[in-house]
């Protein structure tokens, strides 16, 4: 059994290969816990933080134990780059967090509204005087992984629209996005 660990494909293929997966692992971890930290989640990040450096350390011992193998040096930034990759889609799959949808029109945003507000989406408007005229302002909070079918129904209702999309760190109130689940709610409550 020992011999399989001394032969050439194991220490040029399978060394490497463990290298890269354990940094696509840990750097996964850390984009999601550098997000997770950033949106407030205070307890989760430290978890994911002592997972990512686990990975990291053994990563690391599989590098320091094959210092003459030129293919581990190059498995581990590529595992790196990878990790990378993965956490943003891996995070955009999560769609974590909080968006306020910004949107300014010259046309009358009443259908706008209405279509919003049936489809579930919480909208607060106000009549304001843009540089061009009159305009209606639409705002509205929802969560992240509604924003698709948000900006669907703004470019079937009002494709001409000028809208802005921000992250929210933290609403003071339940989330008012009626398609937000009970579940949802309590986990956005219960960051901290």
């Amino acid at each position: 059994m020992d011999d399989i660990f001394q032969t050439t494909w194991f220490n040029y293929i399978i060394i490497p290969l463990v290298i890269m997966l354990a940094r696509i692992c840990d750097v996964s971890i850390g984009t999601l816990r550098i997000i997770y930290l950033s949106k407030g989640y205070k307890f989760l990040a430290p978890v994911l933080g002592f997972f990512e450096v686990s990975i990291w350390l053994f990563a690391m011992t599989r590098i320091f134990a094959n210092l003459d193998n030129w293919v581990a040096y190059i498995a581990y930034p590529l595992g790196f780059a990878l990790g990378n990759f993965v956490g943003m889609k891996i995070e955009e799959r999560l769609a974590i967090g909080v968006e306020l949808i910004r949107i300014i029109t010259k046309k009358d945003p009443e259908k706008l509204i209405t279509v919003l507000r049936e489809r579930g989406f919480s909208v607060t408007a106000i009549r304001a005087e843009g540089s061009q005229g009159n305009v209606g302002v639409i705002y509205s909070i929802i969560n992240r992984k509604n924003l698709d079918d948000y900006i669907v129904l703004i470019k079937e209702f009002n494709p001409n629209a000028f809208y802005t999309i921000e992250d929210v760190r933290f609403v003071s109130h339940d989330l008012v996005d009626m398609r937000t689940t009970n579940v949802e709610r309590r986990l956005f409550r219960g960051r901290d």
